[in-house]
Order: structure tokens, then sequence, then C-alpha cells
């Protein structure tokens, strides 16, 4: 048997079969249960080893290159590609990059093979401790994962922005949106945008951060969930929401490269690229092709608007007129009554800054005032001295005279 040839334990059990066979050490029958092989297949190996020896019982391409192994010059090529466009891209995001830009199609573990025969380091996951897996949901809808991401998304041609994903659990679908931070304001615009397309989730997963949990009173996050009938559930850790952090590690490489391609560096250009091309895209890669469920509660007449807002409670002045933020707004005669006076009206300011207040469910008409409006003194006027009240009260109190006076 060759030098330059290396078998394995299977080869070499094959070999020293096939001998004991050719000198009648044991039977046909034997050989075939020993192979776990036909009969017909042990007598073309015994033929085929007394006619060339041992090393014909061993693969013809053992040792040698493959039929289908690509050529030098393509290796040569491809990492040259890489260096000079992709040198940042991860194998899998290369080879689509690859088939997509210069119509080669290669596998991207062929890929991360060649980059580490060239001493090229790709990004290394880190060992992370084992976690009991949590199954997916089962229906569309009935969980949302839901968080915020703050990095440099436009690599110094802009500001840092945060990038809000929500993520449904069952079918990994996302809706993503930029924002210039994770503030209560612009989490609920994602989430009224989101309840638009495709209505109100069953539950939202997210963390302990200010804008979705508070500790004494309900944020205005999550107050609004609560009136749309959606559970939140807060996760201890980032590894419990475990898919929307996976996420965000993704978008983090695919689409931070995807607007540097086309050369986005603002919100509102990102925006609408998310929206006409990359959430589709995303999600025709990352989705899963499965036939669920969709278990979202639908909207009905209700208004969003006045559920996704800043909500606060004033007391009403004995000249109709309530405080807010220093400012003095004087409710006025319209078809809804008017509270009495110390009874409290519901302020909503809506995302488009508007003010809107209510009573009963039945809104308000009001003015906003320049100053604080001027009390008004009543006069007192004094009875004159002989008033009768004064003379009885005159009488009350005058000294009693003696008897013997």
């Amino acid at each position: 048997m060759g030098k330059d040839i290396k078998i394995n334990i299977e080869e070499l059990k094959k070999v020293k079969t096939i001998e004991q066979l050719i000198k009648n050490q044991i039977t046909i029958e034997e050989c075939s249960e020993i192979l776990e092989l036909s009969k017909r297949q042990i007598y073309r190996l015994k033929k085929k080893c007394e006619k060339g020896g041992e090393i014909s019982l061993i693969h013809g391409l053992k040792g040698k290159k493959s039929n289908h192994s690509y050529s030098q010059s393509t290796k040569k090529k491809i990492i040259s590609i890489y260096l000079s466009e992709y040198s940042d891209y991860g194998p899998t995001l290369f080879s689509e990059k690859l088939l997509k830009n210069h119509n080669i199609d290669i596998n991207h573990e062929t890929i991360r093979k060649w980059l580490r025969e060239n001493a090229i380091i790709t990004s290394i996951r880190k060992k992370r401790p084992h976690r009991k897996k949590r199954e997916r949901r089962t229906c569309f809808g009935e969980m949302l994962q839901f968080d915020g991401s703050i990095h440099d998304w436009f690599e110094g041609r802009g500001a840092k922005c945060c990038l809000f994903q929500a993520i449904d659990d069952a079918t990994n679908r996302v809706y993503i949106k930029f924002a210039v931070s994770e503030n209560s304001a612009d989490a609920m615009q994602v989430m009224y945008d989101y309840v638009r397309l495709y209505g109100v989730p069953r539950s939202i997963y997210t963390d302990h951060g200010s804008v979705y949990s508070g500790e004494v009173t309900l944020t205005d996050f999550s107050r609004a969930m609560k009136e749309l009938g959606c559970q939140l559930i807060f996760a201890n850790s980032p590894q419990a929401k475990g898919r929307v952090e996976r996420g965000n590690r993704t978008l983090q490489d695919r689409l931070v490269k995807a607007l540097r391609e086309k050369r986005i560096s603002n919100i509102g250009e990102a925006n609408k690229y998310l929206l006409d091309e990359f959430i589709n895209e995303y999600n025709e890669r990352f989705g899963l092709k499965i036939e669920t469920p969709d278990v979202h509660y639908p909207l009905g007449e209700i208004d969003l608007r006045n559920i996704f807002c800043y909500k606060t409670i004033r007391q009403v002045r004995n000249d109709y007129t309530i405080t807010l933020n220093g400012i003095y707004i004087q409710l006025l005669k319209s078809e809804s009554p008017l509270p009495v006076p110390n009874k409290g009206v519901e302020i909503s300011k809506w995302l488009d800054e508007s003010l809107h207040i209510f009573y009963n469910d039945q809104e308000l008409k009001y003015q906003i005032l320049n100053s604080k409006p001027k009390l008004k003194h009543k006069t007192i006027r004094k009875p004159k001295s002989d008033h009768p009240w004064k003379t009885i009260n005159q009488n009350m109190f005058k000294p009693k005279r003696n008897k013997k006076n």
C-alpha cells in the first residue's frame, strides 16, 4: 500500500476482512455480515483485490484532488475581492454579495475555509454558558420581542442613533425603525406603526428599561400597552430575550453595510430604505417559512392617537382653569358638560404635540392663556352704625346694671 495514502479505520477493516476471505479464514456469509455488504458486492471486492492488490480497495480519489475542486486562480481571485472590497464582511454575507454583485456562486463554508487557510480571521463567536432553551410561541402575534439598539449605524457619516426592533417570536419576522434615541415618544411611535400594520400583539417581551418599566407607577409605554390589552413581560437578563439580541448583532453587521452601499447617512433616508427594501429582504432571508395562525387583536374603532400619548390628570379650579407645566389653560363651554371645580380632567399630549382634554370620555374645548388669570376679589360691605345687626350686637355686649344701683 502506498506510503503517501492515509487510510481510516473503516478502510483498514475492509482490507483486513477481504484478506481473511482470500486466505479462506472466513466465509462469504461472514464477510458480508462483518462489512454489512451484499454477497454480490463481496465477490466484486474479492476479485478486485486479487487483481489489483490491497490498494484497489481504497477509493480511487484517495489522496488526490477532487474533480469538483476550485482552481488556484479562482481562490486567489476570491481572496483578492474580499481584501479589496469586503474585508469586514463575514463569510456568509460575503458569499451572498459575491453572487449578487459578481455573479460568483460559492458556498460560504468553502469561503470560510479559504480565509482561514490564508490566515484571514473572521469574527469568532465567544463561548457562552449553557442556558435552557425556551420553545418558540406557536402563533404569529402571540409574543413580540421588543428592544432598541444604540449604535454608530452610519459609521461616522451621521450621528449615533437607535434602531428599534420588534421581532415575532414564532416566525422571526421583524419590523425595524430608526429613531434619535431610546425614549418614550419614539418607542410609542414604533409600536403605533406596528399596530397599524399588523394589529395588537398578545404580549411584548422587553427589558426593565426606564422607558418600559416604572418602579412605582406605569410608564406611558406600559400604560398604552395595558390599555390595548397587551401583556408586558420583562426579561431579567439579555440572554432571556436572546432572539432580539441576536437580531441586533446581525443587523449591526448587515444593515450597517447595506447603508454604506446605499450611501445613506440620516434617519429619514434610512427609514425609507427600510420600508421600501430592507425589511422585506431581511424577512425573506431570516423569517421562518411556516404556516401559523395570526392572533393579533383587531383594532376596531380604537383611536390609537389617544392611546400612544402622554397622559396626566389635572384638577379644575374655581375659575375653570387648569395648569400644565406652568401654563394656564381655560376650559370653555361646549356641547360636553364642564366638570365642577375640584374635579379631575385627563390631559392627553399626542405624539404630534397637540393637547386634548377629556372629562368622562368627552373631549372639552379649551384656550391656552398667556398669563395667570387675575382673581376677582369680593367687595366686603360694612353695615352702617345704626344697622339693626349692629344694634343687636351692641346690646349683647353691654354691661349689666347692678340691681342696687
